[in-house]
């Protein structure tokens, strides 16, 4: 009958193991329970029994010791995803010089641009953007996904539209949906003035409770 050994790596891993306990909060921490428990022993307090009060403090120290902790994972922050915006649309504005598209859709192409540029050029525009999980996550979908694929199914409608024509017209189809992503990129700048508009009213705010404090806090009646 065949029998398990243990490998090489079993062993390791609980070598690392043991040695990871021996250093943790809980071995130390009951350690030094179980040292206290020592001196006792010597002062003769502990009597016949110090064994058992040497474990037990031991013990007690490993259970009241905070758990191991492993450490959070690290993801990078939102000026890290910004910088690859940046160099991820100068790519897609590459790939767009490189197609002829009518000049409607151009026209709405050089707007979203200029969103675009204006959201990622670095300074406190940025920042602002930064904060905003949900406006980076557009604004990326945007340049990595809707964008490309809005132009490179118009010129592969366009090339069947010219082996066999009628049906939808590929530009207006195109036109309509740059269209609703400048819509969708407007109404981002839209809410990202919207928090500064409210940041700067709660300020306000904030200097009109903290005058009227302090004119009652003086004695002085609010206008006098």
């Amino acid at each position: 009958m065949a029998t398990s050994r243990p490998t090489k790596a079993t062993a390791g891993g609980r070598a690392v193991r043991a040695l990871a306990y021996l250093e943790s909060a809980k071995n130390l921490t009951g350690s030094a329970c179980a040292l206290g428990g020592l001196a006792l022993t010597f002062t003769g307090s502990a009597g016949a029994y110090w064994p058992v009060v040497v474990a037990g403090l031991y013990g007690a120290g490993a259970l009241i010791a905070p758990p191991a902790r492993p450490p959070a994972p690290r993801f990078p922050d939102p000026t890290s995803q910004l910088d690859g915006l940046r160099k991820d649309v100068a790519t897609l504005r590459e790939y767009l010089t490189q197609v002829d598209l009518p000049p409607a859709a151009t026209e709405r192409l050089d707007s979203i641009r200029e969103l675009l540029d204006g959201l990622l050029a670095p300074g406190w525009v940025s920042e602002a953007l930064a904060q905003d999980p949900e406006g980076i996550h557009v604004l990326a979908r945007a340049v990595h996904r809707d964008l490309p694929e809005s132009v490179d199914t118009y010129v592969r409608t366009r090339w069947w539209t010219r082996m066999a024509p009628g049906g939808q017209d590929p530009e207006e189809e195109l036109v309509r949906q740059l269209a609703l992503l400048l819509g969708e990129l407007a109404g981002l700048v839209a809410g990202l003035r919207e928090a500064e508009e409210i940041r700067q009213q709660t300020h306000t705010r904030y200097l009109e409770d903290r005058g009227t404090e302090s004119t009652y806090g003086t004695g002085t009646a609010p206008g006098t």
